[in-house]
């Protein structure tokens, strides 16, 4: 697109603003958990009911797929964003904090859903500008559901009956610069597995651990054992975090119990790391149990996979961040964070990428702002319509006339 393009992209998200906030401020004040949001999906199909265009639900979700053809023929471009909210109570003291005891948007999924909203209507203004269609995934279940992996299975990528040949996703956070554009080719985010250990002693009374078979101290032997193994074994430039989170054991202070259970999580940003940590943990697991004469059941639940943004496709968004903001708002992440997203499903299937909207509240300081999942986080509302021009200058882009 010319510069005169991208300005008025920018000018046009800039009057729907209001409305955009608006809607978000709706959907803040009434989050839904998991893969069932019948709420956020009313309200998604009444904001963009009047736009023309093909819309359809998910059978096994709350899904919502709209369809925008253009003026002519051309490929599919996918656009997301996620809808479902945290189990969490806000302590944020907004004036349009959550309504619901317990759940809180504190990742901004009310954000994402509120600026795909409003790069729809920006879109729809613009099918003569449009050769191909345009996909617009509202997506439940993101926070450890597998959203996007439901929509996947129930013919995403065929609702145009065309594969999308791009694929892109914002995710606002406080821990960059409001108004920026932040991104990298290849792994952008970490798999996500889950471990469970449960060391199998034997219990006894605490004044004599030498008739019992005390599984605590060994339970804490492996999670020391799991962090020497992350330095020892990992290569450094290809890292992997191994957190035990939660150690749970006995009952009171004078009994040894028979059991101690270990979990935890497993972060790494590579497929063969993946496989090489699931490995480790289980031989270290078991060597230090079988050392001191217990059994040890290892569990690993597999979660999200890397999330790895196509080096191409991140490249021309970071190119379009540039001419749509200024280069000095397109920012290219020297390292991949350590979180991880369901998108990784979609981008497994389609070359495309993820960018995160720098949302920092502007009294704050992006270091030490409380971040996503925190119940404490605000994001800056004015950064908004800076993601409802990136969602349609991508598309647009992708599929000029």
């Amino acid at each position: 697109m010319a510069n005169e393009n991208y300005e008025a992209v920018l000018a046009q998200a800039d009057e729907l603003a209001d409305r955009t906030i608006d809607f978000r401020r709706r959907l803040h004040r009434r989050p839904e958990i998991g893969l069932q949001l019948p709420i956020t999906q009313e309200a998604i199909r009444t904001e963009i009911g009047d736009l023309g265009l093909d819309v359809r639900t998910g059978s096994s979700t709350t899904s919502v797929v709209a369809v925008l053809d253009g003026a002519s023929d051309g490929p599919t471009v996918l656009l997301r964003g996620d809808m479902d909210a945290l189990p969490l109570t806000e302590h944020t003291g907004l004036d349009f904090a959550s309504e619901i005891d317990g759940v809180m948007h504190a990742c901004g999924h009310d954000t994402h859903v509120a600026m795909l909203a409003g790069a729809a209507r920006l879109l729809a203004d613009r099918r003569a500008d449009i050769a191909g269609r345009v996909v617009f995934m509202f997506q439940p279940g993101e926070e450890g559901f597998h959203g996007a992996r439901y929509m996947l299975e129930e013919g995403l990528l065929e609702a145009t009956g065309q594969r999308p040949t791009g694929a892109f996703a914002l995710h606002i956070s406080s821990s960059f610069v409001s108004g920026t554009i932040n991104t990298r080719p290849g792994a952008l985010l970490a798999s996500s597995d889950t471990i469970r250990i449960t060391v199998q002693g034997r219990g006894g009374h605490a004044s004599a651990p030498h008739y019992a078979n005390d599984p605590i101290p060994v339970a804490c032997e492996i999670v020391i054992a799991l962090q020497t193994m992350v330095t020892r074994r990992i290569d450094i430039f290809d890292p992997a975090v191994v957190t035990i989170a939660h150690l749970s054991a006995g009952t009171t202070n004078n009994v040894i119990p028979a059991t101690a259970v270990l979990e935890g999580t497993i972060r790494t940003l590579s497929a063969e790391t993946r496989t090489s940590v699931h490995d480790l943990v289980r031989q270290v697991a078991r060597g230090i149990a079988s050392a001191h004469g217990m059994q040890v059941e290892v569990e690993i639940e597999g979660g999200y996979p890397v999330t790895v943004n196509d080096g191409d496709f991140a490249s021309s968004v970071h190119a379009v961040a540039g001419q749509l903001l200024g280069a000095d708002r397109a920012c290219i992440m020297e390292s991949p964070i350590m979180g991880a997203e369901d998108w990784s499903y979609v981008l497994q299937e389609v070359p495309g990428a993820m960018a995160f909207l720098g949302a920092c509240p502007p009294d704050l300081e992006p270091e030490t702002a409380p971040g996503n999942h925190s119940n404490l986080v605000v994001f800056d509302e004015t950064a908004l319509s800076t993601g409802v021009a990136t969602y349609a200058a991508v598309a647009l882009e992708t599929l000029a006339r």
